[in-house]
């Protein structure tokens, strides 16, 4: 991958890719689940830590391969008996179905393992599936010590097999490294376990992309539109509307319900949830937010905001965390709040910061309005009550309150309360300097201007 980060925590669509692979592993309900480790260990397992606390963490002290990682896993937890499941940290995509179902048939039969297979296309770079004459498994080859007859296979080894558990243990114990990458392949187990009259399934995947994994950045993409257009046809199907789904990425974590219409450019990260009717876009992204019923949400940005029924967002609108918009709030062009709560169709239509604030039902910001909340060492409060209405282009000084009804005059400085029902003025004297322009910019349009003005008498 080229980066610093482990492969298995590189991100897509909303879990890292080893996130993808315990949430699909999860419903088998396993008795023990252990995942091995080896470069960047350390943020390895402090996802797991917040992420599957029951998890188990082995550490592989060196790369030795994949039979070499598995008996890691083995001395994790001792004594195991019963199925074993080998996963791969790298296959996003592999649904929690298809896991079940390979252990079902596993369990079915009478075989040491079963293994995961697929047809490919173009199988290049992948273990291949090795059959006798009968069609039984004898064997997996990999690519680099195949033969070219062998190389000509299509169908390959996905990496993911069941076992039966002593079956596994005794022939790990044999693994030898005498191949071409000197490492103990896990996929050996089966010729092994064939030679020694044992027999081994197969069972081929209903989807070979559920096989998919990354080894570079390029591959890595690859999968990102396949889980997105996996994730968009779930939400379709279960009544979502998509103007242009190849432009909506929604992580596997976000909720939509039925009659939600996304517009194309739309991005919804982490626990985002959006509500029946709602209308969000064209090109906006939420994360973590939650979006009420009929609410529109167009071309904004948001962090952990919670967005009223029937409310109203931008255009080009900023909602900063802790920003709570009850029903029927419009935030509009150009606006930005942070940590701000705003009442039942209170309205900030444009041009406004409202930070650390209480904005009451019905109340009206003006446009150009800061809430100044920030000293230079302390965030403070301001309070804007019911139906009160803030004129353009006003300041109010934090800590201060606006009372319930009051009116706040269009280019204020409020630094003191405003009762409720009251005027806040705070404003100089007005004058004129007659004669200024053609004095001090003489020569210039707006000297004609004015000189023409003055002759027709519209001066006046």
């Amino acid at each position: 991958m080229r980066s610093t980060l482990p492969k298995v925590m590189h991100p897509l669509l909303g879990r890292p890719l080893v996130g993808h692979v315990l949430a699909a592993a999860a419903p088998l309900g396993a008795e023990h689940t252990v995942v091995v480790v080896g470069v960047g260990a350390d943020l390895v397992t402090d996802y797991l830590a917040e992420a599957l606390p029951g998890a188990v963490t082995a550490i592989q002290d060196r790369p030795g391969g994949t039979g070499h990682a598995a008996r890691a896993g083995f001395e994790a937890v001792k004594d195991v008996e019963g199925t074993v499941v080998v996963l791969f940290g790298d296959n996003p995509l592999l649904r929690a179905e298809t896991i079940a179902d390979l252990v079902a048939a596993h369990e079915a039969g009478d075989d040491a393992a079963t293994v995961l297979t697929a047809a490919q296309d173009d199988p290049t770079g992948l273990g291949r599936i090795l059959r006798d004459a009968d069609g039984r498994v004898t064997g997996i080859v990999e690519e680099r010590d195949a033969t070219p007859e062998q190389r000509a296979i299509r169908e390959i080894n996905s990496g993911i097999m069941v076992f039966e558990a002593g079956a596994l243990r005794d022939t790990l114990g044999v693994l030898t490294a005498h191949n071409d990458q000197g490492e103990e392949y896990l996929t050996d187990v089966v010729g092994l376990l064939v030679r020694a009259g044992r027999t081994v399934g197969a069972y081929v995947a209903p989807d070979v992309t559920e096989t998919y994994g990354a080894n570079d950045r390029a591959q890595l993409a690859d999968l990102r539109y396949l889980l997105r257009d996996r994730i968009n046809r779930a939400h379709m199907r279960a009544g979502v509307t998509m103007i242009d789904p190849a432009s909506a990425w929604i992580d596997v974590t976000v909720t939509l319900e039925p009659d939600v219409t996304l517009e194309p450019g739309v991005i919804l990260r982490g626990g985002t949830s959006v509500a029946a009717g709602a209308l969000v876009g064209p090109d906006t992204t939420l994360v973590d937010c939650a979006v009420g019923e009929g609410a529109t949400v167009i071309r904004a940005h948001a962090i952990g905001a919670r967005i009223g029924a029937k409310a109203q967002v931008g255009p080009f609108a900023y909602l900063r965390p802790e920003t709570v918009l009850h029903e029927r709030a419009k935030i509009g062009t150009f606006v930005e709040t942070k940590k701000a709560t705003v009442g039942a169709g209170a309205k900030i239509p444009h041009l406004t910061y409202a930070g650390d604030a209480t904005i009451g039902p019905d109340a009206n910001i003006g446009a150009a309005t800061i809430f100044v909340n920030y000293d230079g060492v302390n965030k403070h409060h301001t309070t804007v009550g019911e139906a009160a209405f803030v004129g353009c282009d006003t300041n109010l000084i934090a800590p201060v309150e606006v009372g319930p009804g009051a009116y706040v005059a269009a280019g204020s400085v409020i630094y003191k309360d405003v009762p409720a029902g009251s005027l806040g003025v705070t404003r100089g004297q007005q004058r004129n300097i007659d004669g200024w322009v053609e004095r001090r910019r003489a020569g210039t349009k707006s000297a004609s201007a004015a000189a023409r003005a003055k002759e027709s008498g519209s001066a006046e």
